[in-house]
């Protein structure tokens, strides 16, 4: 027989569950919505009245023009490539430097510019400003290129520096000589018209930025230490302008890295004694090496997103996401585990997500009916802001689970610190204020930059290190990088050129101008 009483008791109990439970969700609902509703990333800044410049203008005629774009195809089709840390193209980077020099005269004849060669082939710019009490900031770019192949499908050779349907093709347009050329060209171009900036900088052109820039970015470093200097802010390529990249995203968005990814390569090796092919052992070094990479792809490391400077990035960008995307965004400490599900079915944005893990070599055998008595597989990951070396080192060696299989670091560091975005941020609010001036509508907004640049060399010298590249790439273009059919539209190359001559100007400021908002809430 039911006891009528306990049965009263459970349905009452089911009720104050569901009852709390709905009241849970109700609330986390309600808190989300205000969220949502009252968040105002980009107060203050573009509204603020910014202390007056030279503000002189960039207006090309069209011989100018198209000297502009001539000397970039030249620059192009010097094949400064970097094959590895001890085999560079040397004689290229000799010609490089004879053809900077005959291409921006004014730069390397100015008194206002003292330039001198580090290790050989890298180049350092002081440019002198009027007001030797402004601290300096820095700006980097680097000449070499990664190899390309002129068997591989470019619709023009990689070198040629040619031209199709507006585009400028070749290996180096986006990595990184645009930027080289862009920086030398708004340089000479505010020189000429005889600007005297108030503000000194500092131009960082490394020579082997593609094999870890440690003749290069290293031995500038080195220098600036010995002189004693300390950089107001740094600026390298990195980030970009994306157009149709983020899905649901509502127009373009400029994306300035606060922070990089760490990065490890490891070397993952088996040994044994050697047989015959005839007789075969039930393992092989072949046979364990690849279960143990097997392994590897098969758990990749664990969701971290929204734990890194990606977090910032998405919650900035959240009200130009339409709905209920905009709705999500805003509410990453909800909706985080959410969004990493979705973002790492995609390659791209898999890397925003995680800790990646690339297999890029295996190397084994001698003779077709011989046993390998030795096999070796290189492993190239990018290591989230929220982990570190270490602990990448002991998930990976928990997940080969082999002591068979040998794990060595052939190098690795940590992610970079993240640089301060807040409105009281001198280097992160003058390249959001030049973009601001080219694109007035614009969203800006902080972002990570999954892979690596020079610019790590110089924490000791700044706390404010910022990746960003004034280019507007579409959704194929991430691609190009290292890829083929790397290339530059001639509109995205003069807005590089703009924009450098612009950010000149805007950091003879002496100070950020008073913010219209004393609290800036994320």
């Amino acid at each position: 027989m039911t006891d009528p009483g306990k049965k009263f008791r459970i349905v009452k109990f089911l009720k104050i569950i569901i009852s709390c439970a709905v009241l849970t969700i109700a609330s986390l609902l309600t808190v989300a919505t205000i969220r949502t509703l009252s968040m105002d990333v980009n107060a203050g800044l573009q509204l603020a009245n910014w202390e007056k410049t030279t503000n002189l203008s960039l207006v090309l005629d069209r011989h100018e023009r198209e000297q502009l774009f001539a000397n970039l195809k030249d620059a192009i089709r010097i094949r400064t490539v970097s094959y590895s840390q001890t085999n560079l193209n040397t004689s290229a980077l000799l010609l490089f430097d004879r053809f900077i020099r005959k291409a921006f005269p004014t730069v390397f004849s100015s008194s206002k510019v003292k330039h001198e060669l580090v290790a050989n082939y890298s180049h350092l710019f002081w440019v002198q400003g009027s007001r030797p009490e402004l601290q300096p900031y820095m700006l980097l770019a680097h000449t070499d290129v990664v190899p390309a192949s002129e068997d591989d499908a470019w619709e023009v050779p990689p070198f040629s520096g040619d031209e199709k349907d507006g585009f400028i093709y070749g290996r180096g347009t986006m990595d990184d000589k645009g930027s080289v050329m862009g920086i030398l060209a708004a340089l000479e171009y505010i020189l000429m018209k005889g600007y005297t900036p108030q503000r000194g900088f500092y131009i960082g052109l490394g020579h082997d930025e593609e094999v870890h820039g440690l003749n290069g970015a290293v031995n500038i470093v080195r220098l600036l230490k010995e002189r004693g200097v300390k950089l107001l802010f740094v600026l390298d390529e990195g980030s970009a302008i994306l157009d149709g990249i983020l899905k649901g995203l509502d127009g373009p968005a400029a994306l300035i890295a606060t922070s990089e990814k760490g990065a490890t390569v490891l070397k993952l090796s088996v040994s044994m004694p050697p047989s015959h092919a005839s007789m075969p052992p039930r393992e092989t070094t072949i046979g364990i090496l690849a279960a143990a990479v097997k392994r590897l792809e098969e758990n990749p490391m664990k969701r971290l997103f929204g734990l890194g400077p990606e977090g910032g990035m998405f919650e900035h960008l959240a009200h130009k996401f339409r709905f209920p995307l905009n709705f999500v965004m805003s509410n990453l400490w909800l909706f985080a585990p959410l969004i990493a599900r979705i973002m790492e079915r995609n390659e791209t944005t898999n890397a925003f997500v995680r800790t990646t893990t690339a297999v890029t070599m295996f190397n084994a055998g001698v003779k077709e009916n011989v046993i390998a008595s030795y096999a070796e597989a290189f492993v190239n990951m990018r290591i989230h802001s929220a982990q570190t070396l270490k602990e990448v080192l002991e998930c990976v060696e928990s997940t080969v689970g082999d002591p068979r299989v040998k794990i060595e670091v052939v190098y690795g560091f940590d992610p970079l610190p993240i640089s301060p975005y807040d409105e009281t941020s001198f280097g992160f609010q003058i390249i959001k204020k030049t973009v601001l001036d080219m694109f007035p509508s614009m969203i800006v907004a902080p972002g990570m930059c999954i892979a690596n640049t020079d610019s790590r060399h110089f924490k000791d010298l700044s706390s404010s290190i910022y990746r960003f590249t004034p280019a507007i790439y579409k959704p194929g273009d991430a691609q190009r990088f290292h890829g083929i059919n790397e290339r530059t539209s001639r509109e995205n190359y003069e807005g590089m050129v703009q924009f450098f001559f612009r950010l000149f100007q805007n950091c003879d400021i002496k100070k950020l101008p008073e913010s219209h908002t004393s609290v800036h809430e994320l």
